[in-house]
Formats: structure tokens, sequence, C-alpha cells
């Protein structure tokens, strides 16, 4: 069992503080017409124009629920300034990440079990949201929609062009980029971008996820391992891509990564399906495929990055969680998510006999046997600005200087989960 949450003031920590005294304003609505009125706040601002599609189905479908969708700018700030108030919208869409484990402990969501429609998702990604917390929890506390994968991106007409083949070793892999030097030296083997720190996080956890025990964040906080132990290696390795990148990658933003890797000026670039549209933007005919990062030992043993990219969870005051379940159910149907996952390049997690994209072709296997774990920074607490300390490393080179401070810097921002998982343990 859980001890005490913490309050969400705790949690929310200072974000609209001064509105905490605004009085409750409910949860799902009684509109003048009668319906009861549903309302879902997503963090999913890209995806506005197919959510308005299927807001509008719902609604012209239904005569006694109301379908209201709004993924608003900084959409998270906006929840949590909302929470502070009390004033809880009925469905949260949300990824399965570091926030979504605060408000689980907040008590801020509702026991979904009961959700019909959780019977429906794939054990590998209701696997991955349980991962999440950061104890085990009692119950299911979000109901996963879709997911998205990390790996490395690459041209398939530039490989199919010069004959190069999908590595599945790191030594594969950097033989493939001397060799894309040698043949043609216009075009860089990668493209990295790392002047927003955030893009780092890309590489780093496709390469340390197949490094590193799957649970290491909660080994660290029970106390029984230090990063140290583990993250020498993948930094080197980050270290030595920057040998086969774009001349001054920390000179160059994502968007600038995106539109030189649609233009043809590098075979490859270690992102996620999420930067697709973005490039397709610049150049609707390419050829994209996705393989996994090949830094794990055995070829065998490589794991493909995928994390819940949008969930249903409900609020914990929800008082009509039958309309909400209805709403959810058919958000889930599977013409509706083919909808989403064709318009977003996404991966569902619901079973099913879904299309995907041809960019998942090469991981393919590695999705439907399970082969999947979450995003390493999902467990990262933002404040600790681990995207800024990686990109420090790469900079100045010292990796003993960036694991120290990695460790020392973890015990200092996750005190209180840390003290949490103490607790945990010490009662089993």
């Amino acid at each position: 069992m859980l001890s005490k949450p913490v309050s969400r003031r705790a949690l929310l920590g200072g974000v609209a503080a001064g509105a905490a005294g605004l009085l409750f304003s409910g949860c799902t609505t009684q509109r003048a017409d009668g319906k009861i009125e549903v309302e879902i706040v997503s963090y999913k601002q890209e995806a506005v124009s197919i959510f308005e599609q299927l807001m509008e189905d719902f609604n012209a479908s239904h005569d006694d629920i109301y379908l209201n969708i709004t993924s608003p700018a900084d959409a998270v700030t906006i929840m949590k300034t909302r929470f502070v108030r009390e004033d809880y919208p009925d469905v949260i869409g949300i990824g399965g990440d570091a926030d979504y484990a605060s408000f689980v402990d907040s008590a801020i969501l509702a026991d979904v079990s009961d959700c019909p429609t959780s019977a429906d998702v794939q054990k590998a990604y209701s696997d991955i949201l349980k991962s999440v917390t950061y104890v085990p929890m009692d119950g299911i506390y979000g109901v996963p929609y879709v997911a998205n994968a990390a790996g490395m991106l690459y041209n398939k007409d530039l490989f199919e062009e010069h004959g190069w083949t999908i590595p599945e070793t790191w030594d594969e892999l950097i033989a493939l980029f001397e060799r894309i030097q040698a043949e043609t030296p216009d075009i860089h083997p990668i493209y990295l971008g790392y002047l927003d720190t955030w893009t780092i996080l890309s590489p780093w956890n496709s390469i340390t996820i197949n490094m590193v025990p799957s649970d290491l964040a909660r080994q660290v906080n029970a106390g029984t391992a230090k990063f140290a132990d583990y993250y020498r290696e993948p930094a080197e390795r980050m270290l030595q891509l920057l040998d086969y990148a774009e001349d001054g990658p920390f000179a160059y933003s994502y968007n600038d990564a995106c539109t030189a890797f649609a233009r043809g000026q590098s075979a490859m670039y270690p992102c996620g399906s999420f930067a697709v549209p973005q490039i397709l933007s610049v150049n609707p005919d390419m050829n994209i495929g996705m393989f996994a990062m090949p830094s794990a030992d055995d070829p065998d043993d490589r794991i493909v990055v995928s994390g819940v990219d949008l969930q249903w969870c409900v609020a914990e005051t929800c008082e009509h969680k039958d309309a909400v379940y209805e709403v959810i159910a058919f958000l889930n149907e599977q013409a509706n998510v083919q909808t989403y996952i064709d318009d977003q390049r996404a991966i569902p997690c619901t079973e099913g006999d879904f299309t995907l994209d041809p960019l998942f072709d090469d991981i393919q296997p590695f999705l439907d046997e399970g082969r999947v774990l979450d995003y390493l920074d999902h467990s990262y607490q933002s404040s600790m600005a681990c995207d800024a300390q990686l990109q420090t490393m790469l900079l100045d080179g010292d990796v003993d200087a960036f694991l120290e401070k990695w460790d020392a810097d973890w015990q200092r921002y996750n005190r209180s989960v840390i003290r949490k998982v103490q607790d945990y343990e010490s009662q089993q």
C-alpha cells in the first residue's frame, strides 16, 4: 500500500498558489439542453484538428452527452493551475511521464480499473505506465491511447541507392558512419541539432536503454545503485556520435536538424517518430524509416524506446464516469484510433488490426513482440535539467564530472521521491 500522498499544493509547488482558496468548480456539468458535458483537456496541441473532427463525430452521434476537447498551449501548466483551484476537467490527456506520476501520487486521478476499454490495452503499454509511478500502485490510473517510438530515423532512398544496410551492433553502426563519410563526403552520417537541449535526450534514451537495468532509477531511489555505475559507457557513446555529425551541432536547433535531414544533408537522424511531421513539412515525399538503436551487446537484446504519448486519465472528482467511459470507448474505437494514428503517425496502445505508417516497418517486430521500454527521461525530474547536464558533458567531454554531478543532483532533486520509495521498500 502507498504511504499518505503529498498534498496537491505540495505537488503543484506554487503554480497559481494564490488561487487555492477559490471554490470547487465541479467536474462533469449538466448543460442547458440537458446533455452531460464531458470536458477533456489534452496536452497534444499538434493534434487539435483531429480532435476537432473526433469531437464533431461524437457530438453528431450522441443525444445525451456533449464532448468538449481543448488542447491549449502549455496545457500541463494550465492543468496544474486548475488543480490548485480544484477546477478539474473530467478527462486529462497527458503522456506517461513524471507529471502523470505526480498526479497519481497526489490522488488527483481516479482508479479506472472498471473502465471497459482498459481491457483492450496492450500489456507492454500497461506495464510501461505502471513503471512510471514512484512505487507500485494498486489500481489503474490511465487508459493508454497512443504511443510514439525513438531510435534512428534514416533516409530509405539513400540507403537503397548506396547499398547501406541497417546495423545491428554498435560496431556496425560506427562502420556505417565511416563508410558514409568515405563514400559521400557531402552527406553527414547523422545530424544532431543540439542547440535545443531537449533533443539530446532522444539519442540518450535510445542508446542507454539497451545498456542499463530497466529499473535503474528505482534502484537508485531505493539506495541500492548509483547512476555512475552504469552511465559511463552510454555517455562515451554520446560523445562518439559527435565525430560523425554536422560541425558545431550545438549551434543548430531541432528545426535545423529536421530540415537538414529532410533535404538529404544527413543519412540518419537519432530522434523519435514525433519529429516526422516536422521533417515531412519540409520534404513531403521523403521516404523515412526507423531502426532500433544498436547499442545492446547482443543484437537479439535490442529494445525499442516507446512510451505512452497520450492516455486518458479521469479526475477523482468526476461524478459521471459512465459518460466519461462512453467517450473513452468512442475515442478508442478502432476506426477512430486509426484516424488518429494516420494523422499523427502514432502507434496504437490498444489491441486491434491497425495499419501503421511505413515509418515503423523496421521496428514492427519489436512492437509485435512487446520488446519496448519507456523513455528514461520519463523518470527524470524536470527541475534537474538533465538535458542541460548532458549538453555540458558533450561540450566539455568531462564524463567524470558529469557522472558525479548527475548522482549528486539526483539526490537533491528527488528527495521526496527517494523518501517515498525507501519507506515503501522498508515496509515490504
